[in-house]
This record gives structure tokens, C-alpha cells and sequence, in this order.
């Protein structure tokens, strides 16, 4: 069996005409965690896009293969049941679908059983309780008039309803006070506790990694991964930034 439950080759993605990713490599083991850093503009949001088959990407040459299966051609739904999760960096608002009624939805369809609707609302209550939010945010249309921190909370509120075997959180922590990164960290750890789920987690702040095991850490520049290393890397570029990367 595979070690890994996703192995990205040689894999480049195009946006309309234009060339974002330009040969990728990168492997995450099972019950792994990986940070993927870099400066703006370099392709991060796109990697994750591309992974969960955004119909906006195209991806022109190499493949990706997870849980032992190429899924380079799936659809983004296909690739939900197979168990990838994308928390988005600006999480979209859905006007007449309640918080909800999206979370049951969808995991009835990743599922594809009838969910229990007692069990359901009891633990949907108890995640909300976790993540600190108020329970009448589960009636209200997703995302409609939330802040930034609820929105963000609300992306985590899912992943653990959902439970995922490999989760990318897109700049989760980005827009969030010191208390909203510290409920979403702890949040980003019940998941790993509940599910023993994979990572990759899409950042340029600090915050959200204090509370997370880091096993490993790439930094993207111009589309490629320049540089692989240890939860040292963090540090690295904390105290000195890419420009090491960008000029080699």
C-alpha cells in the first residue's frame, strides 16, 4: 500500500491561457500534516483549487493520484466522496441554503445515506459549541452577513462534520484576531484528534501552526515548489522571508 494518501507529479495548471503551476511535486502522508507557504501570486490558492478539480483550472500535464487512485480527471464532487475537503480562502455566500441544511446535504452526499436527523442536530450543536459559535447561526443562509471570523469558523464547522480524510485549508486563519485564530487552531486539532485526517494547510501566519504538529513544509515560488524541509522551515522564513528562494 502507498504511503501516501496523496502524491502530486510533475503537475502543471493553467488559468484560461495563462500558465500558474509549472511542475509540482509534492507527497502527504497519511495522518500527515503539511504547510504550504510562499509569497503572493505564486500559485498556492490554485494548487488547492486544482486538487479539489476546480472546473476553473485546467490541468495541462502531470497527475494526481490519491488514497491509491488517479484522480487527475475527476469532478470536484467525485473527489468530495472520495474524502479531499477545500476550506475556502473567502468562503462564498449562498443565499436560501442555511448553514444547516448544507452541512446535512452534504453529508448525505458524500455519505450517500440518509443522515439521522436527532444525531445530526446533536452534533452539529456540540461542534458549534467548540468552535465557539452561536447556535442560530445553523439557521441563517450560509455565509449571508457573517463576519470574517464566522465564516472562517463556519469552514471548520463542516470539516469536522464532515470529516474528511485529507483536508487544504486555504488561509483560514487570514483576516482573524488572536481569539478567532486560537478557537480555529483548536478547531484544525479536534479534527486531526476525531479523524486522524491528513493536512495541507495553505498559510502566511504563524498563529495557527503553534498548535498544530508540523511534519513537513514547502514553500512555492513562481508556480514550482522551491524549497521542502522540516516545521524548522516555518522559522526560517518567519525570520527571513523567500527572498532566499526567489532569486536562486
Amino acid at each position: 500500500m502507498d504511503k501516501n494518501i496523496l502524491t502530486i507529479s510533475n503537475l502543471y495548471v493553467n488559468a484560461g491561457d495563462k500558465e500558474i503551476l509549472s511542475g509540482v511535486d509534492l507527497a502527504v502522508g497519511y495522518g500527515q500534516t503539511h504547510v504550504l507557504m510562499g509569497p503572493n501570486g505564486t500559485g498556492k490558492s490554485t494548487l488547492g483549487l486544482a486538487l479539489m478539480g476546480s472546473p476553473k483550472y485546467e490541468i495541462t500535464k502531470g497527475n494526481i493520484v490519491f488514497d491509491g487512485e488517479d484522480i487527475t480527471e475527476e469532478a470536484a464532487n467525485e473527489r468530495a466522496k472520495k474524502g479531499i475537503f477545500l476550506s475556502f480562502q473567502n468562503p462564498p455566500e449562498v443565499p436560501g441554503v442555511t448553514l444547516s441544511s448544507f452541512i446535512k446535504s452534504a453529508l448525505e452526499q458524500v455519505t450517500g445515506e440518509r443522515v439521522k436527523l436527532w444525531d445530526y442536530k446533536k452534533k452539529l450543536k456540540e461542534t458549534m459549541n467548540l468552535l465557539g459559535m452561536d447556535e442560530s447561526y445553523a439557521e441563517r443562509d450560509l455565509n449571508v452577513g457573517f463576519s470574517g471570523g464566522e465564516k472562517k469558523k463556519a469552514e471548520i464547522l463542516q470539516l469536522l462534520m464532515l470529516e474528511p480524510k485529507f483536508a487544504i485549508l486555504d488561509e483560514t486563519d487570514s483576516g482573524l484576531d488572536v481569539d478567532a485564530v486560537r478557537i480555529v487552531s483548536s478547531g484544525i486539532s479536534e479534527y486531526q484528534r476525531r479523524c486522524g485526517g491528513s493536512l495541507l494547510v495553505i498559510t502566511h501566519s504563524m498563529g495557527i501552526l503553534d498548535s498544530l504538529h508540523v511534519d513537513r513544509t514547502h514553500v512555492m515560488v513562481e508556480g514550482r515548489i522551491a524549497k521542502t524541509g522540516g516545521s524548522e522551515l516555518i522559522e526560517e522564513i518567519n525570520s527571513n522571508g523567500y527572498s532566499k528562494w526567489e532569486t536562486e
